[in-house]
């Protein structure tokens, strides 16, 4: 295990304080935006790749049913 001297979490604080410092509302509400886009895109592709293969059983069904005939 590493062990940090005082100095050492200092730095670490600071940079840490620095980053936190230069983020804005319009650089949370950009950050937001993606993950709320990419989110949205995951979710969809998922619900069509479902509806696609509720669809082509239903297509294999009726073919099915059209054969036996």
């Amino acid at each position: 295990m590493i062990k940090l001297n005082n100095v050492e979490i200092g730095a670490v604080a600071g940079g840490l304080a620095s980053i936190g410092a230069s983020v804005t509302m319009e650089r949370v509400g950009v950050i937001v935006g993606i993950a709320t886009a990419l989110l949205t895109c995951a979710v969809n592709v998922a619900y069509m790749f479902q509806k696609n293969r509720r669809e082509q059983r239903e297509s294999d069904a009726n073919l099915a049913r059209l054969g036996s005939k």
